[in-house]
């Protein structure tokens, strides 16, 4: 079984259990999951060669089964996807998540991503796009930019409505008032970033959040270095 998918399983019983959640109170209720996953490296070596294929192949490898397994494992019944937007996919993940709760689909959700670094192939591709730094470190908005380092890691956050939180007296982190999604289009590059696009769509999380240009106190950038 891909070790993305035996990460995601530990740490989001580790959510549930930081968000005051018991797993075993889950069973059947219209909690959702979604997953951020772009790179299944460690399925090139299990199916390799293919005299190793067995019953537990595709199901330890396949990305989708990834936020099935979790849901399969605390029996929950919500919406389960999985999802490939490259560097936005967690954050698209809580996006549609809060969808779902606003939506009144969803109960509860996990929301998160997993990477982790297993095969050399994505990274030689990178390197010949020059898309990572030489000395594997990020610049962002730095004059010597010349490219990103990757990371591993997984993350997963547990989200309810507010008020359902306050009723329950759940420990409360944050409070996501809105959010956008949209994509860049056309621009110089089919990596290169859309400045227009861009600032579309933090104009429509604003609108979305009833919030003010002026009342954001910290903004946090996703900036590659490239």
């Amino acid at each position: 079984m891909d070790p993305q998918q035996r990460l995601l399983l530990e740490v989001s019983h580790e959510a549930l259990e930081r968000a005051g959640q018991s797993p075993e109170k889950l069973k059947g209720s219209k909690t959702s999951i979604y997953i951020g996953l772009c790179f299944d490296d460690y399925a090139k070596y299990s199916v390799s060669p293919p005299t190793r294929i067995d019953a537990f192949s595709s199901l330890g490898n396949t990305r989708s089964i990834a936020a099935g397994r979790i849901a399969y494992v605390l029996g929950l019944q919500g919406t389960v996807m999985q999802l490939d937007t490259t560097c936005s996919s967690s954050l698209l993940g809580v996006h549609l998540a809060c969808q779902s709760l606003r939506n009144g689909e969803s109960d509860m959700a996990l929301a998160g991503g997993v990477n982790l670094i297993l095969a050399p192939e994505p990274m030689i591709g990178f390197c010949k796009l020059k898309a990572l730094a030489v000395d594997g470190r990020c610049k962002t908005l730095d004059a010597a930019a010349d490219g990103y380092g990757r990371g591993e890691g997984c993350g997963i956050v547990v989200l309810k409505k507010l008020r359902d939180a306050i009723a329950n007296h759940d420990p409360i982190l944050a409070v996501i008032r809105g959010s956008a999604v949209n994509h860049d289009g056309s621009s110089n590059g089919l990596t290169a970033p859309n400045g227009t696009a861009q600032a579309a769509v933090i104009r429509q999380a604003l609108e979305n959040a009833q919030v003010e240009p002026q009342q954001v106190q910290y903004s946090e950038a996703h900036g590659t270095g490239t």
